[in-house]
Formats: C-alpha cells, sequence, structure tokens
C-alpha cells in the first residue's frame, strides 16, 4: 500500500488518497476472507489433497514463524498512519516507506549493490511508464475538453435517466473488455477523464467508485487473451495461459460477487474513511 492505481485515480480526479485508502481496507478484508474461504474448501476437496503428508507444527512454532512479519507491520504501520494523521502527505510517507525498506533489508543482510541497483532500476522504468501514461491521458483530457465531448456524453447519459446501478454495469462492462488488452493503470488513465462526468453526474460516491475501480480493474487483469496477471502466473508456472484462466475463474467469480456485494452494501467502502477523514462529502 498504497495502490499504484489508487494513487493515479486519486490523482486525476483530485480525491483524498487516504480516503481512497481507507477505503479499501474493509472490502479488501472481505474479499481476503472470500478468498481465504475458497482455497480452504477447494484444497479441502482436491483429489491432491493428504492430511497426513502434511508436516507437523505447533501453535509455538507458528507463533515464533509470525514474529519474523512484524517489521513489516510496524512499517506498514507507519506509512500509512502518517498519511492517514495528516502527518505526512502521500509522496512523504512513501518516502518513509522506502526508507524504512532499506532499513529492513540491511537489517536482515539482504540489501546488496546488485540487489539496490536492481530495485533502482525497476523504481525508474515503473515510474517512466507511469509519467508517460499520465501524460498521454491529460493530452487526451485536454483534446476531449476542447471538443465539449465529456460534457455531451454526461448530458446524452442524464438525458436517457439511466440509474446509478445501470451505468455501473455498463462501466463494469467496458473496464473487463479493456481489460483483456490493457494494463490496470493504462485502463484507469485514459479513461476516468470522460468517466469522471458521468459518475458525478449520477451522484455516486468518488471515493466509493474508486475501490470499485480497483476492483473492476483487477479483475480484467485475470482475463484472457491479455490478462497481464495471468502471462505473470504463466512466467513463474510454465503452464498455458488459457489453463492458468481456468484456474484463476473461481477467483474471477468471487472479485464480481464482491462488486455486486459493495453496490448492495456502499458503506462497506464509505463507512470508515468518514469516520477518520469528517471532512469528506456526503453523496
Amino acid at each position: 500500500p498504497p495502490s499504484i492505481i489508487m494513487v493515479v485515480y486519486g490523482v486525476m480526479t483530485n480525491e483524498s488518497i487516504a480516503a481512497i485508502n481507507l477505503a479499501g481496507i474493509l472490502p479488501g478484508f472481505v474479499l481476503a476472507g472470500l478468498f481465504t474461504a475458497y482455497v480452504a474448501v477447494a484444497a479441502r476437496f482436491s483429489p491432491d489433497y493428504h492430511p497426513a503428508a502434511e508436516p507437523k507444527t505447533t501453535w509455538r512454532e507458528k507463533l515464533a514463524a509470525c514474529w519474523l512479519l512484524v517489521p513489516v507491520h510496524i512499517l506498514l504501520i507507519i506509512v500509512l498512519g502518517s498519511m492517514f494523521a495528516g502527518i505526512a502527505t502521500a509522496t512523504e510517507a512513501a518516502a518513509m516507506g522506502v526508507a524504512g525498506a532499506l532499513g529492513l533489508a540491511r537489517w536482515q543482510n539482504s540489501l546488496t549493490r546488485e540487489n539496490f541497483i536492481e530495485s533502482l532500476m525497476g523504481a525508474t522504468r515503473t515510474s517512466a511508464m507511469i509519467a508517460f501514461i499520465l501524460a498521454a491521458s491529460a493530452a487526451l483530457s485536454l483534446a476531449m475538453g476542447f471538443t465539449g465531448l465529456p460534457n455531451e456524453l454526461a448530458q446524452w447519459v442524464g438525458s436517457m435517466h439511466l440509474s446509478a446501478t445501470s451505468l455501473l454495469m455498463a462501466l463494469l462492462a467496458l473496464y473487463l473488455v479493456l481489460g483483456c488488452f490493457l494494463d490496470g493503470i493504462s485502463c484507469v488513465a485514459l479513461t476516468i477523464g470522460i468517466i469522471e462526468p458521468l459518475v458525478r453526474q449520477a451522484g455516486i460516491d468518488m471515493v466509493w467508485f474508486g475501490i470499485f475501480i480497483v476492483l473492476v480493474v483487477e479483475m480484467a487483469q485475470i482475463t484472457p487473451p491479455v490478462g497481464f496477471n495471468l502471462f505473470v502466473l504463466q512466467s513463474m508456472t510454465g503452464h498455458n495461459i488459457f489453463r492458468i484462466a481456468a484456474w484463476s475463474f473461481p477467483m474471477f467469480v468471487i472479485m464480481l460477487i464482491m462488486v455486486f456485494v459493495m453496490i448492495d452494501f456502499p458503506g462497506l467502502a464509505t463507512w470508515l474513511p468518514r469516520q477518520m477523514i469528517p471532512v469528506l462529502p456526503v453523496n
């Protein structure tokens, strides 16, 4: 955290990045619980399940292993806590995260010259990619503004008296199609300038919509033929991409269910930000 897609969305819509990150906590826990339940049930009924072959681990050993995660949790609390408390901006919190990660790597004796240079180059490539996408998106948004297309489109949708739910279903289908061919950041950066007026006119909470976008875009990343996360798994496992897509289909269904849960219970995403950031408007 914070999610790159959330940061891009927050910057492009002028919404609070801290609020968007807060909004993702409860839906994230619910989604993680659904994933965990599915994996537990699927593993239990798998033909490869052999409980006798599993190594026996005592609770003392499990708790001892959990202590290895304490420094990481402390770092996350510092990064997110400073941002939520208003002590640091998103950029400053990210800088503290980098410094903390370097300190942890040094403490674990995993910080080498090669790893450090590789990390810098990876961050540079990612930052350059995002910068070019945002630049192209800004140019597209400016051109669209001159043509008046977003406003015309918003007025056209408004004249149809399309309900907020119908609009969300249309956007769900749109992002699922785009995700077959584009990565998540590109999907958001290239479309949000046109979609934002429609969403605002429909009276949809923009912080809630940010979590909706994250969910839908991540769903699109596991849809063939060009689901980016499928290619990552293919490179790691060597399996055929369509077989991986079939294996990941239950996760797709779970995320789709989560989208409808959020639509039915919008407070799942909006309650926590309004408790911790009271100045947020209530749409």
